[in-house]
């Protein structure tokens, strides 16, 4: 499908997202986790060094957080509109990040894995940001699913059809506003001129060329883990941390 479709098609397949009462109760019980500050610069004392602190882009497109000498390297790659993916930061959550990271035995690397057009479009923001900004932004996004993604239901058959034969690019700038990512990503430290700086066509296609090289990595979908290197097996929390606290 092409990512203009992909664009147009996540309109009808968010709102019937939103509309899921079990979809939507499940992100709920996950609000109070996600994104309420797992990444924050707590710090133990003056002489242990907070790796919590240490954000950078990677040269395959991805935010790592940690010590980039970890002894264990994970890659996530992530979907912001995935419920799998909130479900996972919610059962990781403290543990993974304070625990892990924080003292430098681990470091997590988000990689956006598209599922559909609402994705592309937070990435492209998303990739817009301070680094230091990135991870909290997308634990907002996560925790708050039904919020963002529940907007689509109150846009109007003319605005859709509006959209019908513009460029993906042009449709991902006039869906951002629609889901009040924008808004979003200005409480992220991104503003108006900075997103409309940074939504350009190479933005988007260095998020193809990331999901591309997803699939050929042997990604199908979210959430998906490589541990230094290789492509788990393990989709959860529970299934992944006895690889993370094994080594």
């Amino acid at each position: 499908m092409s990512r203009a479709r992909l664009l147009l098609a996540a309109l009808a397949a968010a709102a019937a997202w939103g509309a899921s009462p079990s979809a939507a109760s499940a992100q709920s019980r996950a609000d109070d986790r996600v994104g309420s500050g797992f990444t924050n610069n707590r710090s133990d004392g003056p002489n242990r060094r907070d790796w919590l602190r240490t954000v950078r882009p990677t040269d395959e497109g991805g935010f790592r957080i940690g010590n980039p000498e970890a002894v264990t390297k994970i890659v996530e790659y992530v979907s912001p509109s995935c419920p799998e993916c909130a479900q996972f930061t919610h059962d990781a959550g403290e543990r993974l990040f304070q625990q892990y990271v924080r003292t430098g035995h681990v470091s997590v690397e988000y990689r956006l894995y598209y599922r559909n057009g609402v994705d592309i479009a937070a990435g492209m923001l998303l990739n817009c940001l301070p680094p230091e900004n990135y991870f909290d932004m997308m634990h907002n996004l996560l925790g708050s699913q039904p919020d963002w993604l529940g907007r689509i239901r109150n846009v109007t058959p003319e605005q859709r059809q509006s959209l019908n034969g513009l460029a993906p690019l042009e449709v991902a700038r006039r869906m951002i506003p629609m889901l009040g990512l924008d808004a979003i990503a200005r409480r992220h430290g991104l503003n108006a001129a900075a997103q409309q700086a940074c939504l350009t066509q190479e933005r988007m296609d260095g998020i193809e060329r990331v999901h591309q090289a997803a699939v050929q990595a042997g990604v199908q979908g979210t959430p998906s883990f490589a541990v230094n290197g290789s492509l788990s097996q393990a989709h959860d929390w529970a299934s992944l941390e006895p690889l993370v606290r094994g080594r």
